[in-house]
């Protein structure tokens, strides 16, 4: 039963009825009523003063006094100003309770929608930064939450794994890796092509201060007065690189094998950190296949007039009316730029996927470059293109200085999970919640609480805040934090444990203290929850449900005794609401991607 449709469809009613006019459903504001109130929902009467011409408190009585009447469910109402806040009776909400223990909260049926989802998608020639765990969290949860409303998604990620960047650190390679491997070296592989992508920086610093004579305390750059980009230009290290470039664009046999090889010593690299955080890919795609895209739809935009060549012999789109200005999609010289390509791309996965969404998790800097593919893709008459959305969201950053910097700007993420481990450990051990355990299971205990701390502390923040991560902060089993759910949904089921398995019989005519019927109210916002959460994009809206819901079953566990009960059908209906509260916590966190333990 969906109650806020239900008391949607009887308020229009009742007002037809009421005041002879017909108010449209969306007119019909059902919201839960607030803490300081009586009352479960509360119907917003302001919108309706004007058909019913009486004032919002009448409006309000009048509705909830016809409501009353027809719902028998409904047990006494009150109206505050111009709200009608609405009681349920304790026999409508324990039926409810066994609904939701019985049907488990029954999927949402399949919608026939399509989406694709790209995330992650990062360059190969350095590791993965900790602006790429927000956005594969983001990715993985928007993804599980979608198939959780009836979505079919297909996941995929696109490798940067090309250019310029990747032959700098073939270059340095060349120069100084005396044939090194991961193997040999004992260092990931992602992590051991990032090494040398720092070091073509040392060596071209190396050259230009021999070449200038300049010290190894003076600032090269401002010493010589030229910008790095420009400054290295001048290097034998960069020639090098520039030599690889061409000689990959050419196809040489030998530039293509060390390619080859180093790009695969990246994937494999990236792969343990993506089995550590539990993310996946249906489909990968790389810029090395697809940076040749999008020239066929330039030239469809030139038939069209939608684009035109500038006097230069740059192909542009006008988007100032759109409120934006002139967008170069190519080069004079007739070269791709990464508007050609991902224009060329978002085609060919409509041609394979024929999806009605197309969503790219993908930083806040890249705002503008997603606006303009969308418009181009919609003036060129896509249709499919009115699906596109850009999940944008802004940076991560660290107030201790305590993630290592390859490159001395950006945390490494693999250094991120490292030290959240090492202090889900730490503070485990402290607080005795392994005591008991193996040490197999004490391992699995502090990796599961130390990513569900990270997990849990980026997603409940909306992607378009700055987070400013604290691991001593997100690993706090009292604050709004992972652990503090996870312990939570533990306690639920140490009360199952201690009770047994066999059936709770409950009494329907059971009354209701304030703490239970809060919890189960709560629970029952579970389903409209996740389409909220769908419905925007937000995976944070389920981290701050099951926050609340935690919170919640914490206050109900201090306020009443549950095993201790005075009659047999407190017991039981207790024992209930903390197996259905700890099953509904697990459901919301494993759309978060995180897991959680059974004991601790």
């Amino acid at each position: 039963m969906n109650i806020e449709q239900l008391l949607k469809s009887s308020t229009v009613q009742a007002f037809q009825a009421l005041f002879a006019a017909e108010v449209p459903e969306t007119s019909v504001t059902i919201n839960l009523t607030k803490k300081e109130f009586e009352g479960d929902y509360t119907v917003v009467t302001f919108p309706l003063v004007k058909l019913s011409k009486r004032s919002p408190e009448e409006t309000g009585r009048l509705i909830g006094d016809a409501l009353k009447e027809k719902l028998n469910f409904i047990s006494k109402f009150n109206v505050v100003k111009g709200f009608l806040n609405i009681s349920f009776t304790d026999q409508f909400w324990i039926e409810r309770l066994q609904e939701i223990n019985t049907n488990a909260f029954t999927a949402f049926p399949k919608n026939g929608k399509k989406v694709l989802l790209e995330y992650c998608s990062p360059n190969t020639n350095k590791p993965l930064h900790i602006g790429h765990v927000r956005n594969m969290l983001l990715g993985y949860s928007t993804t599980e939450i979608l198939k959780a409303t009836g979505y079919d998604v297909t996941t995929v990620s696109i490798y940067n794994d090309r250019g310029i960047a990747i032959c700098k650190s073939m270059a340095a390679y060349i120069e100084r890796g005396n044939g090194a491997t991961p193997q040999s070296t004992g260092i990931k592989g992602d992590h051991l092509i990032g090494d040398y992508y720092v070091l073509f920086g040392q060596i071209v610093n190396e050259q230009l201060r021999a070449k200038y004579n300049v010290s190894a305390e003076q600032d090269i750059f401002k010493t010589i007065g030229k910008e790095k980009e420009v400054a290295e230009q001048e290097t034998e290290i960069f020639a090098k690189a520039k030599d690889l470039l061409l000689k990959w664009e050419a196809g040489d046999t030998d530039t293509i094998a060390l390619w080859k090889k180093m790009n695969g010593w990246v994937y494999e690299g990236y792969q343990v950190t993506y089995d550590m955080m539990g993310v996946k890919f249906d489909k990968d795609y790389y810029e090395s296949q697809t940076y040749k895209l999008g020239k066929d739809i330039i030239d469809e935009g030139l038939t069209k007039g939608v684009f035109y060549k500038r006097a230069d012999g740059a192909v542009a789109i006008d988007l100032t009316p759109d409120g934006l200005d002139e967008k170069i999609l190519l080069r004079s010289d007739g070269t791709s730029i990464y508007m050609t390509q991902d224009l060329g791309t978002a085609q060919v996965r409509y041609d394979e996927y024929h999806m009605d969404r197309m969503i790219y998790v993908v930083a806040n800097e890249q705002d503008y470059h997603f606006k303009v593919l969308k418009l181009c893709l919609q003036k060129l008459g896509k249709q499919w293109a009115d699906g596109i959305h850009h999940l944008s969201y802004s940076m991560v950053e660290s107030p201790t200085g305590r993630f290592k910097s390859r490159e001395g700007k950006t945390a490494d993420a693999d250094d991120m999970i490292a030290e959240v481990l090492r202090i889900a450990e730490e503070k485990t051990k402290e607080l005795g919640k392994t005591d008991g355990f193996t040490e197999e299971e004490a391992q699995h205990l502090y990796r599961t609480i130390g990513l569900a701390a990270l997990k849990y502390f980026i997603l409940k923040v909306n992607p378009y805040q700055k987070i400013i991560f604290n691991p001593e902060e997100s690993i706090d089993f009292h604050g709004n934090t992972g652990p503090f759910v996870q312990s939570s949904y533990v306690r639920t089921r140490s009360i199952l444990r201690k009770h047994g398995n066999d059936s709770l019989p409950l009494d329907t005519a059971t009354p209701l203290h304030n703490s239970e019927r809060e919890l189960m109210l709560l629970i029952y916002e579970y389903p409209g929850t996740v389409k909220y959460a769908a419905d925007n994009y937000n995976p944070a809206e389920m981290a701050n449900y099951v926050y609340n819901l935690a919170k919640v079953y914490n206050k109900f566990y201090n306020e009443l005794p549950i095993l201790t009960a005075e009659t047999e059908r407190e017991k039981n209906l207790r024992i209930l609401l903390s197996k259905v509260t700890g099953d509904t916590i697990r459901k919301g966190m494993k759309l978060l991607g995180i897991e959680v333990p059974e004991r601790m």
